[in-house]
């Protein structure tokens, strides 16, 4: 099969039908993917995934372990080469990990802006982006000194200070204790509402996709197997019926995957 084509250019905003929810001018894409593999020897981690992204969509990608779900994500940073299909993906996207991977040897500033750390007016830009996070008075610190939930509040201000137009999260939360995944979940759907960037994010955690996520894609064998789009108000209360309806939905569906 031929080579993926990853290409990074804006997308045309009509490329695609938009869904039943979406008002008559939809956002325009900020990912597509067409019939992408991806193989490692004669394993076949993805087969034939379709997906688009559109600007302001959150969209969860959950199913059991060794769906593809973090090679999917991969793909669409860029981290991976796909093996066959298509990826078009706005060059103005960022990746945040499960772990914070901060520099030790760098202030909180400077992990912030990395290799821009020396531009004019750096640390004004570091602290704006800081001040998104509720981290403004870290600015000189060193990262031992931080709490996990504030070494991940640095590292959602480096992908804030580039401006992304796509956000790409891979379980960034799932070593945090209850208490701070509810903190940082808030603080992401306050600046996604503030900057309207698209965001894929790979989960496990049900809970934390019916609380984010406007679309929820379970992946099975490397395909899509079951979308949901959820049409819940923010912020979503986790005890209603409503939710816990779709909870139960989903989980039949999680189940019918692993079959």
């Amino acid at each position: 099969m031929a080579e993926a084509s990853i290409q990074a250019a804006a997308l045309p905003p009509d490329s695609v039908a938009p869904p039943p929810d979406i008002a008559a001018h939809p956002p325009p894409l900020v990912a597509r993917l067409t019939g992408i593999t991806k193989r490692y020897g004669t394993n076949t981690v993805l087969d034939g995934v379709d997906l688009d992204i559109r600007q302001g969509e959150i969209v969860a990608l959950v199913g059991p372990s060794g769906t593809g779900k973090t090679t999917l994500l991969r793909v669409l940073a860029g981290l991976e080469s796909a093996s066959g299909g298509r990826a078009e993906v706005s060059p103005s996207s960022t990746v945040m990990f499960q772990e914070p991977r901060l520099i030790q040897a760098l202030r909180v500033w400077k992990n912030v802006l990395l290799d821009d750390a020396h531009k004019p007016g750096a640390l004004e830009l570091a602290r704006a982006a800081l001040q998104d996070v509720g981290l403004q008075d870290k600015l000189d610190s060193w990262p031992v000194s931080l709490s996990g939930g504030q070494a991940q509040r640095v590292a959602v201000a480096r992908a804030l200070y580039r401006r992304p137009e796509l956000m790409l999260l891979d379980e960034p939360f799932s070593a945090l204790d209850a208490f701070t995944r509810r903190s940082m979940q808030s603080l992401v759907l306050g600046l996604w509402a503030k900057y309207q960037f698209g965001i894929v994010i790979v989960t496990h955690d049900l809970d934390e996709a019916l609380i984010l996520a406007d679309r929820i894609v379970i992946l099975s064998r490397g395909q899509i197997c079951h979308e949901t789009r959820v049409a819940l108000a923010r912020e979503r209360d986790v005890t209603s019926p409503e939710f816990n309806i779709l909870k139960r939905e989903l989980l039949e569906q999680f189940s019918l995957s692993m079959n």
